[in-house]
């Protein structure tokens, strides 16, 4: 088991992007929304083959791209960001947007324009992969023009090719990676190992809080019940629910939050807690504990992808051959410290800060990737099924 503590001189600044996440029955009402308006609902490959509109980028060199907040480096004194760089290298002036504070709420955002093949105002969209998967699957997503973006192919990390709804990443780029596991305070408490202690140690009662995501949350209870969250049964997720139910009618789990956990671990709050890994290093507290479950822990990607009225593809195209690069993408990971997609990164990392060169959260090893699952994909009626189920037990 490799465990993850933020170093005394704390590198990571600001609100991580993952401790944005929304969740509950907020976050159950507004899918609705999402599965109405797939495959059959004002979406698909057919209908969205004609919405796709003119690409300026010959004669616009302007970008309009939407991303999570606190998920880039920013100009500082003299240090000039990588986006300013791409500003000055391409000649394209980027309208960035840190508009993304959670999937659901930005697809209410835009899906009506999306389902009448109107324009969003953006070129870009930065994504997690189910909602990525569900708007590529709806025909809502430009196919990327390979030609335009060889570093993608030739510098994707391979943990991250081959996913199941882009199998030859023609649609999507992942922006940045991040895992889900436990955290605890180990001023207040011993080693948490396993969700089972979260569960059932009666030195956490009361001191435990998981996260609103569902698949975060659900994904590592499955694990700890033996099942495999890319491919489990309604039996299982059954039995995991009842699992969670029941610690918290016992008063184990004190809540289900968003990013507010963080202060509540660091504070004395919480003891332990389902925790995503960027915030563990965002806290810059030596107390602050990340590890993989026991069983495994949860792997998530935010993606780069491109709505079918975005009006200048090809300039989004050159920012993620741009970002695909190993000196750039080295300089974000310095800033954002979430997994780098980008091969090469770790080793241009060496003259940017040394000491984030073996950082496991940055640059995981292949053992450390052997710990992590990703969550099955869900069609619509079973997507919908399991967020109300999991709403009944968390909101």
């Amino acid at each position: 088991m490799s465990e993850v503590t933020p170093p005394e001189d704390g590198k990571k600044k600001g609100v991580s992007r993952r401790g944005l996440m929304i969740g509950g029955a907020a976050g159950v009402a507004g899918l609705g929304a999402v599965y109405l308006m797939g495959r059959g609902g004002g979406g698909g490959d057919d209908a969205a083959a004609g919405c796709v509109t003119t690409d300026l980028s010959d004669t616009e060199s302007v970008l309009n791209m939407s991303n999570w907040p606190e998920y880039i480096d920013e100009d500082d004194g003299d240090y000039v960001s990588t986006l300013t760089a791409f500003e000055e290298e391409s000649g394209i002036d980027v309208t960035y947007t840190p508009d993304v504070n959670d999937n659901v709420e930005f697809f209410a955002k835009v899906r009506n324009q999306l389902g009448a093949c109107q324009p969003t105002g953006r070129d870009m969209f930065v994504l997690t992969d189910w909602m990525a998967a569900r708007m590529i699957d709806a025909g809502w997503i430009q196919q990327l023009d390979k030609a335009n973006v060889p570093n993608l192919d030739k510098n994707l990390i391979s943990s991250l090719q081959g996913v199941g709804w882009d199998p030859n990443r023609d649609y999507s780029a992942p922006w940045q990676s991040g895992f889900t596991g436990i955290a605890y305070n180990k001023s207040l408490v011993g080693e948490v190992t396993n969700m089972n202690d979260l569960l059932t140690r009666t030195d956490l009662r009361g001191k435990v809080t998981m996260l609103t995501e569902m698949r975060d949350t659900m994904g590592l209870m499955l694990l700890a019940d033996g099942a495999d969250p890319s491919n489990f049964s309604d039996d299982e997720w059954g039995n995991a629910l009842d699992k969670i139910s029941k610690a918290r009618a016992d008063g184990q789990i004190r809540a289900f939050t968003g990013n507010e956990y963080i202060n509540d671990l660091a504070n004395g709050n919480i003891a332990a807690c389902v925790a995503w890994s960027g915030d563990v290093a965002a806290a810059e507290d030596e107390n602050l504990v990340f590890l993989p479950p026991e069983e495994g822990m949860m792997i998530w990607s935010d993606n780069m992808i491109v709505p079918v009225q975005g009006t200048h593809k090809a300039n989004a195209e050159k920012l993620i051959d741009y970002y695909y690069r190993p000196d750039v993408a080295a300089k974000l990971a310095a800033y954002v410290w979430y997994v780098c997609p980008v091969e090469g990164a770790q080793a241009e990392m060496e003259k940017i800060d040394p000491s984030l060169v073996d950082n496991p959260l940055i640059f995981p090893t292949v053992e450390y990737l052997a710990q992590t699952h990703g969550f099955m994909a869900l069609d619509e009626a079973k997507a919908s099924q399991y967020e109300k189920d999991f709403a009944n037990v968390s909101g």
